[in-house]
């Protein structure tokens, strides 16, 4: 991929603030539209960008493909067990153990917090290797 230097700085620029977003609509999300599913995309479309400017090849190794698909499988592991949490406790699966804080305060939500940074993770991952995927194959079988 021969992309130019202008293109390359600005996405490197602008990749840190994409992923600031992306980690504020993860933690909002119980406050504000945002969550899990959506800061995972934009923390996902924030490494495709790197990918697109600098090469696949170039942005596969600080995101190496095999260390996102761990990722998304740890983040699975990681929603069950908060789920089996309310079974251990005596409660229905991924009922609400954590305390609630002040309505309105980041930390209010019980256990939305954690699920939403899982989801992220697994979102994440996922749309980052999908990509990786479509662009090896390119569509050969």
């Amino acid at each position: 991929m021969d992309n130019s230097k202008i293109l390359r700085t600005i996405a490197q620029k602008l990749f840190p603030f994409i992923l600031m977003f992306g980690f504020y609509l993860t933690l909002h999300g119980h406050l504000s539209p945002g969550g899990g599913f959506q800061g995972g995309v934009v923390i996902g479309t924030a490494i495709i960008l790197l990918a697109l400017s600098y090469g696949v090849d170039e942005t596969e190794k600080r995101f190496r493909e095999n260390i996102l698909s761990m990722l998304e499988k740890l983040a699975i592991l990681t929603f069950i067990l908060l789920g089996l949490l309310g079974i251990f406790f005596g409660y229905p699966f991924l009922r609400d153990i954590m305390p609630l804080g002040e309505k309105g305060c980041l930390a209010s939500a019980g256990m939305m917090i954690p699920l939403n940074i899982v989801i992220s993770i697994k979102v994440a991952a996922g749309i980052t290797g999908i990509f990786y995927a479509l662009v090896k194959y390119r569509g050969e079988i």
